[in-house]
This record gives structure tokens, C-alpha cells and sequence, in this order.
């Protein structure tokens, strides 16, 4: 199985999960599970090829030209990242489907996590740094959803918000330093960038890069001071914390500072930010586990502490500690996943997960306590478990550590008081819950009580390689091991060993004081608890929530925009263009006072005074618009199109064609939006207005007179010392030579479009069509303002003013646009006529001016010309459109033919050609083109009817609410009246 399988896998099984009923829990668990296993077995058996040292490629060729491929690899470090995800992923599997509740929305569930276990290993695939970024943006979001799936709870949402934030800025950290390690690498491909250590810590540029990494990992490993988002995901299901929490997503970050460890280390700001980050968060995480009253918060500081640990051994410098820092990843995962699995299951069985509340479950649950109990004691670093094999070396590594005699002296003691806290708060997850008088109702909501047997099995199983490989490490983990930490440090593992015993020394030491010291810390703190001396908030860290921090911070910064929306912002268009354009002509100014430009040397053409008499004409009709703007504003908008007919004009003279067609079609389609957008202004006033007033918007008037004439006069000397200059090198012939042989076609202008730069146009329709939804999405939920709406429907325009004529379901079918008196039946012949013209531009467009873009067009003006004169009611009864539907299939079109492309061997989007011979036809001229241009004309067909007609909707229930609105007023009148005389 290639590697890309393995990661569209479980976004496939994603989309099925969600297509999946509601009621059918156990299809969707058994295809999630099903998945999951398929991928992990496969992955196994990549071990051999990776054990030996390959380096498993598969290289697929997307964007060539600026180095952006999809490019996955293996090596052995990556292999155990997908064994853990992979592995734990489907225990989890098995555990939620025991766990979830039938009335919660499982499709939804089982379809967020195989999306998020897809991220997940698509990052730790990735070969090229820039696609590691995307899936890394991916885990947040599907973590995000993952979180915030109980989304009824305000702590659910709460807390997905936060993690969202803080994860997804991370992200767009990693994003410029993974921009400029490609910088400075030469390339984005991971195998060049892990080359390219020295030459990256040589250059002025590492720091900058150091720190954007770090952000991207410290957020995502919950390390200090980034900590905080951590504890409040607990409000997600436990299935969500014991795999995202403690398996796979917050493990990100260490398994980035890990994977680029030969390029970033060695160097003393990564020992200090690394380190000292690690070792905050190291004891941070432990004191503050060791106060929580709840059994996933208690999981969840354990978390951020051991991540702490992960992080302080990659900071040292050191391969060994390097090594120790993998081993520690292997066993964390085993140990916590199973703690919060058994956290889980005494919540579902008990109905609380309060410790205060919660004793003597060891009698009630005999199986699930003594599982727990060897997980805590795993935690807490107890000898034959594989906790004390990592941790052990985790001590030896701050004993013989080479630095400066301080941090010499301070790193064991550091460590030791991190051990103490990790037996402390351990202790308290065994012995206050587990021991002790059983608990019973109305203590817990229900008697406790052992889960179904297979919720139990995942538990088992991670509680067993906890015994395996404490037991007999070398033999079960050795192999497995060194593999991982190979292309950690570099390629030649250090000398170390996986023996339980090493004999008496230091480190043994170190772990007996934080044995000892932990049960006696623990035993203080039990008794301080009963005598109530202990306050129920963390001493001394109690006024340091980084939650309130985050909070206020939002705040603070949403009340910035509120008052910067206050003092910038306004409703009213005139001032948002004014400073629009105001902005543009001062950073223009500012760019030509600081690189003057100066006009070419380029030989004119002769003079032409039809096409200045041409451009005098469109001059006086723009001008014309504006003044007939105050006065008549259909007249207005037929002067402003003659202006643009110039447009179009000036691109014909210019030997344009396609531009020219394109502009005359949105001429025609914009003609109509304005239309439709008339019936929204304010209505006209017959009343004298004072002198003042007038005397105010004469001078507005002049005022945006000169912003006018001071832009036009400045992009039109931008526009002549840009063609009086000659250029050596042009991209014309390029095109020009190879539109026909390369694009199979003969316009030029076409085969850019959907071949040379198709990539481009596949953004601009995106785009496109997320506009048109976002427009349906505002206007759907928009209703009219009553107090505009209170006149007479008579009363609301200006007389002179055809606007009212518009969309008027009184008048529909019988008037067409403006004052133009046409009978609906000759514009409902007009619609074969305009999809034969549609059809002609578009099977043209390749070899002559046409195409998809203004074939849409135009099917979108005939179709709109319908709904003008016939009514929605109508055009919807007898034209069955579905602009969503022709949005999705025109994008699911156009990215169908790039994909083809892909898997012939080619960049997305070659253009292909065949000929073919069709009977009485003869030779077909068929590109591949032809199916993309097909999405382009699909999409913007029904974007362009997605908004028109959600205007043309909301301009009909304007004038039915308001006709309503006048007849209810009318009858109260009446009815007031005739009371009255009564």
C-alpha cells in the first residue's frame, strides 16, 4: 500500500462514517475500527525496511515549479508515530464505541476522529515542511470540532475556542519558520532541510527561525507559558482525551522538536529556550496535578509535566538524552492512555469523575482498579514498569549532563522534585479513589460497577506493554527503539542500554528519594486536606490562571476592534471607498517618492481621434452618472454602462477580444446586480432642502471630484510609464509558441487560463464560489427593518425612479426591466436563444474568444431575465435550478481533471489532447481542458444565480412585507376610525 493511502484512508472512512445513520453505532465503529487496523498493519510491516535504515519515499508532483510536491517518507522515527496513532487509534475505537451514548450523534464523532487520526499521520508522513504545516493546521481544526463535541456545554465550547487559538496561532507560527528554513535550505523537501543543519545554524537567519518553530511546538505541546488550553480540552469525551491528549496531538510538538533536532540543535539558544521551557513546565504541570479534584484535570497536568520531561531531554544537546526523550514518548502514551481510558470508564460506571467524592473502588471494580493501579504506578516511576526504565534515564541524563556548574548542580534536583510530584499525584489517583470504604448512591450518581468486557480490552492491552516492557525492555521495545531514534540524532545511536538494573547508582538514588519523598509529600498533603488546611485552589499558583489571562486578553484586544470599529468604520459606502481609495493613493505616493518612475523611450503610435472622441464619450457618460445620480438613478446606471461599453471597446482596439467579451458580459450580469440592489437605498425626499445643506454636498461633491481625478490622473501616468518602456524579456512569445502545442488550443488568452495557469483560475472560482455562499448564507437570514418599511409601497421611491417597477410581484408578469414594457413571453423565448449562445462561446473558447467563465455568464443573465419578468414563483415551478449543487459539481469537476492528471504521472492540471474518431462526425478535437473549463462555466453559473436570485428573493419579500405591512396599517386605520363614530 503506498503511503498516501494511508493517509486518505481515514479521510475516506470520514466521509462515509458521516453519511452513516445515526443509529447504526456499530457500523461506524467497526469502519473506524476496520481503518485504523488496515492502516497500523500495513504500517508494521514497513518496519523491516526502516529498521535497516531506508528511508521510504513517495513523491507525487503537484506544483513543480515552485517546489510545492506531495511528498511522503518514512524512516523509523515517523514509523512509530503511525504505530501510535494508528495503534492507540484503533483501541480507542473499540473503547468509544462501549463509551459513547446512544442518543449522542456518533456518526459525527466516529467522522471527526478518523479526519484527525488522517491530520495526524499525515504530518508525521510528510516529506516537504510546507505540507506539514497544512496537516498540522489540520489537527487543530479537527481537534477543534473534537473538543467542542459535546457543543450544548459552555466548558465544551469554552474550551475548543481556546485550544483553536492558541494551537492554530502556533500554526501560523511553524508556518514563516518552516518559510524560512526553506529559505535558507534551498528547498522545502525534509530530507534537504535535515541536510542542511550547519548551513542553518550559520545563518543570521536561525534565530528567527528557532523561535517561530519553538512557538509552533510549545503550543501544541502545552509547554510553558502555552500551557493553559490543555486542562480546559477535558471538557471533550474521554475516547477524545485519551487519544488526543495524551497519544497523538499534544505529542506534536515534542515529535517537531525531535524531527528537527538535527538541524536545530546544538546551539545555546536552543539549550536555554528548550530546556528551560521544559523544565518549567516539567515541575509547573507536577505541583499543580497534585491539587486537582478532578480525575482527567489530575491526567491532564500529569500530561503537560511529562511533556515537560520530553521537552527538557531534547533541549539538552545530547543523543542519549535524545534517546531517552523517544523512550519516554513510546511509554507516556501506553500509560496514560490507558489512565484516561480508566478515568473514562469509572465516569461512565459511576457517573463522576470528583476524587473527593470517589473511594474504595477497588472492591466495586476489582479488574479496572488494578489496571489503574499499574498504570498510576507506571506514572509515578515504579521499578518494573516501563515509566522507571525512561525516567531512569531521564536522571542519569541530568547527573552527567557537561554545563555550567549551576545548571550541573540544579538539573538533578529539578528532576527529583519533578519525580516527587509524579509519585504525589499518582498516589492520590490510586489511594483516594481505589481505597477507602466504597463509595454508593447518593454519594456518586450510580453504584459503581465493572464496564462491558471489551470497553475493558483496549485498558488491558496498554496496561500489559506496560509490564512487558518494564520487564523485559530489551527484548520487547529494544529493536523498536533504536529504529525511532536513529534519524533522531542524526544516524549513529550513542551507546545506551535497556537493562533493568544497572547496578547502585546516582540515578537509582534519585528514583528511591522520589519514591519516598512522593509518598511521604502525598501522605502530608491527605492529611493537611482532612484538617482542612489546604484551600481548595492551588497554593501559591491560585492567582496565576492562565485561563483568566487568555480571557481578558481576548477581551482587551475585542474591545480594541469594537473602538476601532467605532472610530474607522461607518455604513455608509461613500466613506468606506473614500478611505479606500485615499489609502491607495497614499501608498502609491509614498512608493514612487521612494523609487521615482519615469516614462520609457517606447515609440508611439499615430494619434487616433476616433478612439479619442470614443473615450470623450465615455468620459462624458461617466460623468453624466455621477450628476444623475442625486436625480434619476436608472438613468444613472445606463450612462455608468455606456461607460463600461467604452471599456469594452478600448479591448477590441487593442486587439483583446477575450477581455472585451468578459467585460460585456459583466457589464450585462453587474447591470442587474445594481438593478436588484436599487430596491435597498434609502428613499428620495421631495421637501427644499436648507442652504447649508446643499452648500455641504456641493463641497463633498468637489471633495471626492479631486480624490477622483487625483487617482485616475495617477493610474493613468502608472499605466503610460509602464508601456512606454520596452522590455528585453517578455513572457509573450512563451505562450504564444506553446498555446497550441503544449495547451492544444490556439487562444492564447484560454489555455493560460486553464492549462499554463490553471492552477490559478482553480483558486479564483474557489473563491468565487465561497463568495456566492457567504452572500446566500447573509441574505437568507435577513429580514427588511420595520421602520423602513412603514410607507405605503408608493410612497418608498421617487416617483421619477423605475427602480420600483423591479422584481414587484403585482407587476412581474407583465414588466420587464426599467420602463422597457415587454411581454414575458417573448423573454421566456429569449432563454433557448441565450443557452445556444452559452453553449457556442463555451465549446469555442479553447481555439477563439469564449469559454467556460463567459459562458456562465451569459446562461446567468438569461436565466435572472426570468425570474425579472415571470417571478420566482414561476421560473422555480418550471426551471428546476440548484445554484449550491452547480457550485459543487463545478468544483468537484475542475479538481476531478487536475487529479487526473495526477494520476497519469503529471503535474495537477497538465492539459492532455486526444482526437478522436466518432462515427458521422469525423476527428474530435478533445482536450482535457475541456472538462475544467466545464467546472469553471458550472460553478460561476451558479454562483452568479446563487446571489442574484437570493437578491432578487429578498427584494420580492421587501415589497410583500411591506405591502402587507400597509394593508394591516390601513385596516387598523379603518377599524380606529369606526370606532370612533361608534
Amino acid at each position: 500500500m503506498p503511503l498516501v493511502f494511508l493517509v486518505a484512508l481515514p479521510f475516506i472512512a470520514s466521509v462515509l462514517a458521516a453519511l452513516l445513520p445515526s443509529d447504526a453505532r456499530n457500523r461506524e465503529s467497526t469502519l473506524a475500527g476496520l481503518v485504523a487496523l488496515g492502516c497500523a498493519v500495513q504500517t508494521a510491516w514497513f518496519f523491516p525496511k526502516v529498521a535497516s535504515g531506508e528511508v521510504i519515499h513517495q513523491k507525487i508532483e503537484w506544483l513543480p515549479v515552485f517546489g510545492l510536491d506531495l511528498v511522503f517518507r518514512m524512516d523509523g522515527f515517523a514509523w512509530l508515530f503511525c504505530m501510535l496513532v494508528l495503534g492507540i487509534g484503533t483501541l480507542v475505537v473499540l473503547y468509544a464505541r462501549y463509551y459513547m451514548s446512544p442518543s449522542d450523534p456518533v456518526p459525527r464523532f466516529f467522522s471527526f476522529l478518523l479526519a484527525f487520526m488522517g491530520a495526524m499521520v499525515g504530518v508525521v508522513l510528510s516529506g516537504n515542511i510546507i505540507q506539514m504545516v497544512l496537516f498540522w493546521e489540520l489537527t487543530s481544526l479537527f481537534s477543534f470540532l473534537l473538543i467542542g463535541y459535546w457543543h450544548h456545554r459552555r466548558d465544551a465550547r469554552r474550551g475548543a475556542t481556546m485550544a483553536l487559538v492558541v494551537t492554530g496561532a502556533g500554526g501560523l507560527c511553524l508556518l514563516a519558520g518552516a518559510l524560512i528554513l526553506g529559505r535558507i535550505a534551498g528547498s522545502y523537501d525534509l530530507d534537504v532541510v535535515l541536510a542542511s543543519g550547519d548551513a542553518i545554524r550559520a545563518n543570521p537567519l536561525y534565530p528567527a527561525a528557532l523561535v517561530l518553530v519553538l512557538l509552533g511546538a510549545f503550543t501544541k505541546s502545552a509547554q510553558f507559558p502555552f500551557h493553559f488550553w490543555l486542562p480546559r480540552a477535558m471538557a471533550a469525551p474521554t475516547p477524545v482525551s485519551s487519544y488526543l491528549h495524551s497519544a497523538t496531538m499534544v505529542k506534536l510538538g515534542v515529535f517537531l522538536m525531535a524531527r528537527l533536532w538535527p538541524v536545530l540543535s546544538g546551539t545555546e539558544p536552543w539549550f536555554w529556550l528548550v530546556s528551560g521551557a521544559g523544565a518549567i513546565t516539567l515541575l509547573l504541570g507536577g505541583y499543580v496535578a497534585m491539587f486537582q479534584r478532578d480525575l482527567k484535570a489530575l491526567l491532564a497536568y500529569s500530561t503537560i509535566s511529562h511533556l515537560g520531561l520530553i521537552t527538557l531531554l531534547l533541549g539538552l544537546n545530547s543523543p542519549l538524552a535524545a534517546v531517552a526523550a523517544v523512550f519516554h514518548i513510546m511509554n507516556h502514551a501506553t500509560f496514560k492512555a490507558s489512565l484516561f481510558m480508566a478515568a473514562g470508564i469509572i465516569d461512565h460506571e459511576s457517573g463522576t469523575r470528583d476524587i473527593r467524592k470517589l473511594s474504595g473502588l477497588l472492591k466495586l471494580m476489582p479488574i479496572t482498579g488494578t489496571l489503574a493501579i499499574i498504570a498510576s504506578a507506571s506514572m509515578a516511576g515504579v521499578p518494573l514498569l516501563n515509566g522507571f526504565l525512561s525516567k531512569e534515564m531521564f536522571f542519569a541524563e541530568t547527573v552527567f549532563i557537561e554545563a555550567t556548574p549551576w545548571v550541573s548542580r540544579s538539573l538533578p534536583i529539578v528532576a527529583t522534585i519533578a519525580g516527587l510530584f509524579s509519585v504525589a499525584y499518582s498516589a492520590r489517583f490510586v489511594f483516594d479513589v481505589f481505597f477507602g470504604p466504597p463509595c454508593a448512591p447518593p454519594e456518586v450518581p450510580r453504584q459503581p460497577h465493572e464496564p462491558p468486557h471489551w470497553m475493558r480490552v483496549p485498558v488491558e492491552l496498554l496496561v500489559l506493554i506496560c509490564l512487558v516492557v518494564g520487564v523485559a525492555p530489551a527484548w520487547s521495545v529494544g529493536a523498536f527503539l533504536a529504529t525511532a531514534a536513529r534519524p533522531v540524532v542524526g544516524g549513529t545511536l550513542p551507546e545506551y542500554s535497556l537493562a533493568v538494573w544497572h547496578g547502585f547508582n546516582l540515578p537509582l538514588l534519585m528514583s528511591f528519594i522520589a519514591l519516598i519523598g512522593g509518598g511521604m509529600l502525598y501522605l502530608m498533603q491527605r492529611r493537611g486536606r482532612e484538617r482542612g488546611a489546604l484551600a481548595e485552589a492551588t497554593p501559591l499558583l491560585h492567582r496565576f490562571d492562565g485561563q483568566r489571562i487568555f480571557e481578558n486578553l481576548l477581551a482587551r484586544l475585542s474591545e480594541t476592534g469594537r473602538r476601532s470599529r467605532r472610530i474607522l468604520g461607518t455604513r455608509r459606502l461613500q466613506i468606506q471607498l473614500l478611505l479606500l481609495v485615499g489609502v491607495a493613493i497614499a501608498g502609491a505616493g509614498a512608493s514612487l517618492h521612494f523609487t521615482p518612475a519615469t516614462s520609457g523611450a517606447r515609440e508611439l503610435l499615430p494619434f487616433s481621434p476616433m478612439f479619442a472622441m470614443t473615450w470623450l464619450i465615455g468620459c462624458t457618460c461617466a460623468i453624466a452618472a455621477a450628476q444623475q445620480a442625486k436625480f434619476h438613478r436608472l438613468a444613472s446606471l445606463m450612462l455608468a454602462s455606456a461607460a463600461g461599453l467604452v471599456s469594452c471597446i478600448t479591448y477590441i482596439w487593442f486587439s483583446a477580444p477575450d477581455l472585451a467579451l468578459t467585460q460585456l458580459v459583466v457589464e450585462a450580469v453587474t447591470t442587474v446586480l445594481i438593478l436588484l440592489g436599487l430596491r435597498w437605498l434609502p428613499m428620495r425626499t421631495a421637501t427644499p432642502e436648507p442652504t447649508w445643506t446643499w452648500l455641504r454636498q456641493w463641497g463633498r461633491r468637489g471633495r471626492d471630484l479631486a480624490i477622483a481625478i487625483t487617482a485616475g490622473a495617477g493610474l493613468g501616468s502608472i499605466a503610460w510609464m509602464m508601456m512606454t518602456r520596452t522590455f528585453p524579456q517578455s513572457i509573450s512569445p512563451f505562450f504564444l509558441d506553446n498555446a497550441l502545442t503544449r495547451g492544444g488550443g490556439t487562444n492564447v488568452v484560454n489555455v493560460m487560463l486553464v492549462d499554463f495557469r490553471g492552477f490559478d483560475t482553480f483558486g479564483e472560482i474557489t473563491v468565487l464560489g465561497v463568495v456566492a455562499l457567504t452572500v446566500y448564507a447573509l441574505l437568507r437570514r435577513f429580514r427588511p427593518a420595520p421602520e423602513s418599511m412603514a410607507l405605503p409601497p408608493q410612497q418608498r421611491a421617487h416617483p421619477d425612479d423605475g427602480s420600483s417597477d423591479l422584481l414587484n410581484p403585482r407587476r412581474a408578469k407583465d414588466t420587464a426591466v426599467g420602463y422597457l414594457m415587454v411581454p414575458a413571453v417573448l423573454v421566456r423565448l429569449l432563454l433557448p436563444l441565450s443557452v445556444l449562445v452559452s453553449v457556442y462561446f463555451f465549446m469555442r473558447g479553447h481555439n477563439q474568444p469564449g469559454g467556460g467563465f463567459v459562458a456562465g455568464l451569459v446562461m446567468s443573465v438569461a436565466l435572472v431575465l426570468q425570474y425579472m419578468v415571470s417571478g420566482t414563483e414561476w421560473v422555480e415551478e418550471h426551471l428546476r435550478i440548484y445554484p449550491r449543487r452547480w457550485i459543487a459539481v463545478g468544483l468537484l469537476l475542475a479538481l476531478i481533471t487536475g487529479d487526473g492528471a495526477i494520476l497519469f504521472g503529471y503535474p495537477f492540471l497538465t492539459t492532455h489532447t486526444a482526437h478522436l474518431h466518432l462515427p458521422l462526425v469525423g476527428e474530435v478535437h478533445v482536450p482535457s481542458a475541456l472538462f475544467f473549463d466545464t467546472g469553471v462555466f458550472a460553478l460561476v453559473l451558479g454562483a452568479t444565480m446563487l446571489i442574484l436570485t437570493a437578491l432578487a428573493h429578498q427584494s420580492i419579500r421587501s415589497h410583500r412585507w411591506s405591502d402587507e405591512q400597509a394593508e394591516k396599517e390601513a385596516e387598523r386605520a379603518v377599524t380606529g376610525e369606526a370606532k370612533d363614530a361608534a
